[in-house]
């Protein structure tokens, strides 16, 4: 069995990392390396089928550990739901209304950029976009390092997610422009 594993009880814990929404992702690529290389199933071939299923147990939760404090919105997520918050992503459509214009004119902006093939402009919404989200992860950490507000950082998320699906669509935008 893998030696020095405990089971942690959250995802900062098991990369030895401070509970916080900014955290330095270099200091979690050491930190899943080192644990990677610890738990990787490779390591426990040679042992029984038990012993081989844990291993790869802890592999996993290293990994989904890793890939949601990798991602800022995961991140928010996760740290919210171990205060006990819903993000309500699903349920709680209700978004501040310069915020809602604003995503109708991206989307356009987007559509129009696709259909006129214009490389440089979706390339200065994808800037515009990175900056936009930028400001709402600099509040979202603001919210939840500081304020613990996290009714506000739980609306800052689903606003995120607005943010994703919106990269989504560039990216899609650029796919077609390539082909």
């Amino acid at each position: 069995m893998t030696q020095g594993f405990d089971t942690p009880q959250n995802h900062f814990q098991l990369f030895g990392l401070a509970q916080s929404f900014q955290l330095d992702n270099a200091q979690l690529e050491l930190a899943f390396r080192a644990l990677q290389a610890q738990v990787h199933p490779d390591k426990s071939a040679h042992l029984p089928d038990t012993e081989q299923r844990i291993a790869m147990q802890r592999s996993t939760l290293v990994n989904e550990a890793y890939q949601t404090l990798r991602s800022p919105i995961r991140r928010a997520r996760y740290m919210l739901s171990l205060q006990g918050v819903d993000t309500q992503e699903e349920t709680n459509t209700a978004m501040p209304l310069d915020f809602l214009m604003a995503q109708m004119e991206w989307r356009e902006a987007v559509a129009d950029a696709q259909q006129a093939r214009d490389a440089e402009a979706i390339g200065q919404l994808e800037a515009r976009m990175k900056d936009e989200t930028g400001k709402l992860e600099a509040m979202l950490a603001i919210k939840i390092d500081s304020e613990h507000d996290y009714a506000v950082a739980a609306g800052l998320v689903r606003k995120l997610r607005f943010m994703e699906k919106l990269a989504e669509e560039i990216d899609s935008a650029y796919d077609e422009l390539d082909s």
